[in-house]
């Protein structure tokens, strides 16, 4: 072999070196979802959730306590997260098939999805559970896990609650964990980790619970006495201030009422099985965190746990998320690893749809085109830095919330509004847009209004309310 040639070869290998050492450097992700969490997390403040694993992350990590969904709902929630655009870009309002995002219109198109970007970068990208509103788009995955379909097992006849368009209900059942899906979905996720890469990995893990129905093994039931438990903060009428719009949009006869709990004296045995439910998806978090923490990938990995919105527990009335108010807003958001605060607390809004800049940033990666979303990263380099950037929540077409640290506001596709003062109002119950005294706030904050509001996605739907049916169809008039 000549010795240009010699050369070429010797060069080719230290090239391939010097990549081969640049990818092993980059941090590892273990992105772990949780479907329907809300704040009843001990580490959040919640005085009954047994927790002992997210609250073991929250010490070593950053929690974002007022991170807000942009959308109240998992399928256009979840879309956000993955594509890093709002609901009211890309006109995905309700449920949508994971295959059918990226065709949805040009910003879809345009827009590199989450996963596909880390892969494109030298990721080698793996999926087990609930990470999209089903599993995920075919083909986005080097490793696929896949997912058990639904939200069982279900017990043959229902506990408490039947109506039809929702699994609500709530019992201890079955009888062993390792007949739930997120058992399997851990083992999954944990095997994974004990393998060696030569490349980094994003590992997406999602668990299904506490999405109802409210069923889990008898063990994690036993956990909370429903004497002991505290109710959610609750006012009789509440909703009387509430405009028309609202009251239509939060119409929803197939879910039960804080009134029928406590006509039925079953407030605190759906607590019960939520809080059973949280406690079980706790205990697999916490056997994938657990199985990291001894890994070879433990000092190189970044974890970010996110629930992609809250969950009403009888506030405004209802058990159910689908609402622009905070209950069903507001989701836990955890970032852990190298280079990330440890037992942090940032209490300003952010958004949900940040997680995907974030992650590039925490990986040092060039910025993703073509996205909505801004990154977070400086609040995690410096947790007191102020914020004035609010969070931006959409529920269906040109429905709005606006969120700072003082305010509230909701503003509906008629006009209509709402207006919550936080620090004299936590609980959202006193509607405060009529008062003159506001006029100035809410012209601010209608400021942050999306000016780009585009009309349902041919292929997204949501059918378990009258006024989401008739928005669609008008809209196509």
């Amino acid at each position: 072999m000549s010795q240009k040639y010699l050369l070429l070869f010797f060069l080719s290998l230290c090239l391939t070196g010097v990549s081969g050492k640049a990818q092993q450097d980059r941090p590892n992700i273990l992105m772990i979802a949780v479907d329907d969490l809300n704040n009843f997390v001990g580490g959040m403040g919640h005085p009954d959730a047994i927790t002992p694993n997210l609250d073991k992350l929250i010490k070593s990590g950053l929690l974002f306590t007022n991170a807000q969904s942009q959308s109240p709902m998992c399928s256009p929630s979840r879309t956000a997260i993955m594509t890093g655009l709002r609901p009211s870009t890309t006109g995905i309002y309700g449920f949508i098939a994971d295959n059918n995002i990226k065709a949805t219109n040009q910003a879809t198109r345009n827009a590199k999805m989450m996963h596909q970007y880390f892969k494109d970068q030298g990721y080698h990208t793996m999926g087990v559970g609930k990470i999209y509103h089903n599993y995920a788009p075919d083909n986005l995955f080097d490793e696929n896990g896949g997912r058990a379909k639904g939200f069982g097992p279900y017990a043959k006849q229902s506990f408490h609650w039947d109506k039809e368009k929702t699994s609500t209900d709530w019992g201890a059942f079955p009888e062993m964990d390792s007949q739930m899906p997120d058992y399997t979905t851990a083992k999954w996720a944990s095997e994974r980790l004990n393998r060696e890469y030569e490349q980094p990995f994003f590992l997406s893990v999602g668990f299904l619970r506490p999405h109802v129905p409210w069923y889990v093994p008898q063990k994690w039931f036993d956990l909370y006495d429903t004497a002991t438990l505290h109710l959610p903060p609750y006012l009789e009428n509440d909703r009387d201030d509430l405009p028309e719009i609202a009251l239509a949009i939060d119409d929803l006869p197939m879910m039960p009422t804080t009134q029928w709990a406590l006509a039925n004296n079953q407030w605190k045995n759906i607590l019960q099985g939520y809080l059973a439910s949280v406690s079980f998806v706790d205990h697999y978090i916490g056997e994938v965190l657990n199985t990291l923490e001894k890994s070879k990938h433990a000092d190189n990995t970044i974890v970010v746990l996110w629930s992609d919105h809250g969950y009403r527990l009888g506030e405004k009335n209802t058990f159910a998320k689908v609402a622009l108010w905070n209950s069903a807003t507001a989701a836990p958001l955890i970032f852990a690893g190298p280079g990330i605060p440890k037992n942090k607390k940032v209490d300003v809004p952010v958004e949900l749809f940040s997680i995907y800049p974030t992650l590039t940033d925490l990986a040092n990666l060039p910025s993703a085109k073509h996205i909505e979303a801004e990154s977070i990263y400086p609040l995690i380099q410096n947790p007191k830095l102020k914020w004035e950037k609010p969070a931006i929540v959409t529920w269906a077409r040109n429905n709005h919330a606006i969120v700072t640290k003082d305010y509230r506001y909701i503003h509906y596709e008629d006009g209509s509004e709402e207006l919550y003062a936080l620090k004299k109002d936590p609980n959202e119950w006193y509607n405060v847009a009529d008062k003159k005294k506001y006029i100035e706030v809410k012209e601010s904050m209608s400021q942050f209004l999306p000016k780009i509001n585009v009309k349902w996605a041919e292929a997204s739907k949501y059918d378990n309310n009258d006024y989401f049916i008739k928005q669609k169809i008008e809209q196509s008039e």
